[in-house]
């Protein structure tokens, strides 16, 4: 604190004040600013930006008190402007991003899931004149399964799409009667049935429980909880100069804005378009929905039901039938039961830190660059393709341009690095354009991961779990770039290579000029098989322990938290150590250290096990014997499909010495048969530490995923440095940062360790 002096006032020349703690003369700490044109904000900062707790005043009235970052609204805080809207709930950058609850100055309300400014996810939002909608929303319109409720009883649960009934649907009316049947863009099309009021149905009662009714009367209240733990999204460190900050109020002026998509939210943007009069304020929206069925409301025979089909609309075909005569064959609605449907969707968006923005800029980017170099002839890589001309630009405005689409998300330019050398690599790799695409660039998305290092990095994982994607720092892509060239001789060479596969190398520049760069990877863990254990392991014993109370399912654990050595197959363990070998050769000739072995174990436990499997004779003499594996290696046959992950199919089937030096594949009774390569699919079995605690009866029969990761540091003059200092505190052999050299004869000596013979 020696450094940060309270000044009693600073004036800018450009007319600003600022009143409170400095710090090297920027705002640090407590303090007050004022713009030019009478906007205020108070509370803390940390650099010459607004981060904490703070409150801001705009000059107009708009009002914001809660968490700011880097300058910018993030965190959770109430937004509030003198028109009489206010927001209450998750910020990301200056936008509503997580869960929280609007209400507009017309005193619609919207309690919910929030993407980027707009409705995404699942909400609750409820007009002024008492139409309630619940269920999913996509880009700030009703899109996905959900329920509308008119203010004059009539209600609709099904199909949404951009604001239309669109799909299957049942439509139930105030008096009892209700449709089942299918919507095109908000009109009956196809086939339905439509049952009069009075009219028993076998899934009525059902039906109407599932959607929060007591006998048809009551419309109960899906709750949405809001509260400081679970609205708040975590934040995240978005810088901004000062300068920059100053701009900031332009930009929140308009925050209390709707979706340009979204019609639906104001009345001022076409809310009671005739086209969806279901949305109207007005209770006569109803009528023509009520008076298309009232027809046969009045018959006296309420055990009839009317068999229709429309087309656009248009009633062409109608067939009265008693209810008797209905078989079971008819295709019956299936329940929805909308609360829980809204509570296991939302959980999600109170975990992790969702940047969307980033996840739908890199799926632009990616789809453009993919699209762009898969057309060229396949060719060997030039020396040109690894220098700084190789790169791929493109300006992504939202609006859309010559080369590129419309989207949801803000302005971006696009770089790709070295595109005909990943192209080629993922050709290496065995890895299909179109595939690559879908995976990464499908409608399921992109979900992010919780970091396992301190890197404090941003990891997302494709949604078929085949590629990882990580964000870097600048100097780690420069390391990268740097070592391409002999990454890409080195994975040419040795197609059972450990180290990371790299798939595409990319960078996105932000408003504001904030860079964010990416690599896409291979996912070592796309298995079906559940990894029950994660280990990172790097050979070094100081510091490389875990937190017992921060232990989970998911938790990467590290060298000494690994209990067990691991035993397989003679064979399969020479090429293993060998591979690790030549792999760390490489690294050590590019000056690469602090790397380490991802490994994950899938464990056949134990307690899964019984003495039938065991030696009879040995039962019948009474030794207690550990039952044999369960894990049966088997001939490999090529004609026989085996499974392998996506991302590991380049690699060579493995020769077992137990089975007579052949290729073999990996059995698991009741799992399937899976191809053994090298990282991927290796049976062992996992034995107590000599020196470890676990009970030494404790053995598992486990199946083994590794890979090499984190070869992108350098041992630089700063990880010397780092070296000299922890020397003086610490054995200079054991800790991590140690020269390439000793690095990688540690790194493996430690794993003969793991994997002994």
């Amino acid at each position: 604190m020696d450094d940060i002096e309270r000044l009693s006032e600073k004036a800018f020349p450009n007319g600003d004040i600022y009143s409170g703690d400095f710090k090297a003369l920027l705002p640090n700490g407590k303090g007050k600013y004022t713009w030019s044109d009478g906007t205020i904000y108070e509370g803390d900062w940390e650099e010459g930006k607004m981060t904490g707790k703070g409150q801001i005043i705009w000059s107009k009235g708009a009002k914001y008190e809660g968490d700011f970052s880097g300058g910018y609204l993030h965190g959770f805080g109430t937004f509030t402007i003198p028109e009489g809207s206010f927001y209450s709930g998750a910020w990301r950058m200056n936008v509503q991003h997580g869960f929280g609850r609007k209400q507009y100055s017309n005193f619609d309300t919207y309690e919910g899931s929030w993407n980027e400014g707009v409705h995404e996810g699942c909400g609750r939002y409820c007009w002024c004149d008492g139409n309630t909608y619940i269920g999913h929303w996509k880009a700030g319109i009703m899109s996905g399964r959900g329920v509308m409720k008119w203010v004059n009883g009539d209600l609709f649960d099904g199909l949404w799409l951009n604001g239309f009934r669109h799909g299957s649907g049942t439509y139930r009316f105030a008096d009892g009667g209700y449709y089942i049947g299918t919507w095109s863009r908000d009109l009956k099309d196809g086939k339905g049935t439509f049952y009069p009021a009075g009219s028993k149905h076998p899934t009525l009662n059902t039906w109407s429980r599932s959607l929060g009714y007591d006998d048809g009367k009551n419309f109960l209240s899906h709750n949405f909880s809001l509260n400081s733990e679970e609205g708040r999204a975590p934040t995240q460190s978005v810088k901004c100069s000062l300068s920059e900050k100053i701009s900031i109020g332009g930009i929140l002026k308009n925050t209390g804005r709707k979706s340009h998509n979204s019609s639906l939210l104001d009345k001022n943007q076409n809310l009671c378009d005739p086209a969806r009069d279901f949305t109207c304020h007005e209770s006569s929206g109803m009528s023509s929905h009520t008076s298309d069925e009232g027809q046969h409301e009045v018959h006296d025979n309420n055990t009839l039901v009317y068999e229709r089909e429309y087309l656009q609309g248009i009633l062409i075909k109608e067939r009265v039938r008693k209810y008797a005569e209905l078989t079971c064959k008819t295709k019956q609605r299936k329940t929805f039961n909308v609360k829980k449907a809204i509570r296991s969707s939302c959980l999600d968006i109170f975990k992790g830190n969702q940047s969307y923005y980033l996840m739908l800029n890199l799926q632009l980017g990616i789809r453009y660059t993919v699209g762009k170099i898969t057309p060229v002839p396949m060719r060997e890589v030039r020396y040109s393709d690894f220098g700084d001309r190789a790169r791929i630009r493109m300006y992504f405005p939202r609006k859309g341009s010559q080369f590129t689409p419309p989207h949801y998300s803000i302005d971006f330019h696009w770089k790709d690095y070295c595109p005909m050398v990943f192209r080629n690599l993922r050709e290496m790799f065995k890895l299909d354009a179109a595939e690559y695409m879908m995976s990464m660039c499908g409608d399921d998305g992109l979900r992010e991961l919780a970091s396992p290092g301190k890197s404090g990095s941003i990891f997302y994982l494709s949604h078929d779990d085949r590629f990882v994607i990580k964000t870097l720092k600048r100097s780690e892509l420069k390391v990268l770039l740097k070592m391409l060239p002999k990454y890409y001789e080195h994975v040419k060479k040795h197609e059972n290579t450990l180290i990371t596969k790299f798939f595409g190398l990319h960078r996105i520049t932000l408003r504001g000029g904030r860079k964010v760069r990416f690599v896409v990877m291979g996912n070592m863990f796309c298995t079906e098989l559940r990894v029950h254990r994660r280990y990172d392991l790097k050979g070094s014993s100081i510091g490389r322990v875990t937190n017992e109370d921060k232990i989970d399912q998911t938790t990467t654990l590290k060298d000494l938290d690994l209990l067990y050595e691991f035993h397989m197959d003679k064979l399969l363990r020479e090429y293993l150590l060998r591979q690790i070998h030549l792999d760390c050769e490489f690294l050590e000739s590019q000056q690469i250290i602090d790397y380490s072995l991802l490994l994950g174990v899938h464990l056949r436990a134990p307690e899964q096990k019984t003495l039938l499997e065991t030696d009879d004779d040995a039962i019948s003499q009474g030794e207690l014997m550990i039952p044999p594996t369960r894990l049966v290696l088997v001939n490999h046959e090529p004609n026989i499909l085996s499974k392998t992950p996506g991302p590991h199919s380049r690699g060579n089937v493995l020769r077992a010495y137990s089975l007579g030096d052949k290729e073999v594949d990996l059995l698991l009774p009741g799992t399937g048969r899976f191809r053994v390569q090298l990282g991927v699919n290796m049976p062992a079995q996992a034995h107590p530490k000599p020196d470890s605690k676990v009970e030494p009866f404790e053995v598992y029969d486990v199946v083994l995923f590794m890979g090499i990761i984190d070869i992108l540091q350098e041992y630089n003059v700063k990880k010397k440095l780092e070296h000299a200092c922890k020397s003086l505190r610490y054995d200079p052999l054991k800790i991590s940062v140690v020269e390439p050299k000793l690095y990688a004869k540690r790194f493996n000596d430690f794993l003969k360790t793991v994997f002994p013979d």
